[in-house]
């Protein structure tokens, strides 16, 4: 297989000849050999692994995104990722930082969407006046 992940500015990874692959979806992990059927899965923030027969085993860690295999290629597209050897180093950088982004986010939103209610509430005044 052929592995791509992708930031929103640049190629992460490029690897050919990639035998294995397993990725954290919100029903748990899952593997994809060669030979699997096309598929599309949404990622959660997580660790992704592959495997090559050059290098061994890789560890990511990846924040939320979509993982998409078509025929030889499987494309990972996510918000941000890090590299790393360390699972235990790696799994705290998730928790530390994409996780509590995801609630800093959130909160974010929360207060953009009040803003933008408040905000058409007046301007629908403003129409009927």
């Amino acid at each position: 297989m052929n592995l791509e992940v992708l930031l929103p500015f640049q190629v992460f990874v490029s690897e050919t000849e990639v035998l294995r692959i397993v990725a954290e979806t919100r029903e748990g992990a899952f593997g994809l050999l060669p030979h699997r059927l096309d598929c599309t899965a949404a990622l959660v923030p997580g660790i992704l692994i592959f495997e090559t027969a050059a290098a061994g085993e890789s560890y990511l860690a990846v924040d939320g995104g979509v993982l998409v295999k078509a025929g030889p290629d499987v494309f990972v597209s996510v918000r941000r990722a890090m590299r790393g050897t360390d699972l235990g180093q790696l799994r705290d950088a998730v928790q530390r930082e994409f996780l509590t982004l995801d609630e800093r986010e959130q909160s974010l939103r929360t207060v953009m969407a009040k803003l933008e209610t408040g905000f058409l509430r007046r301007f629908a005044s403003f129409q009927h006046e």
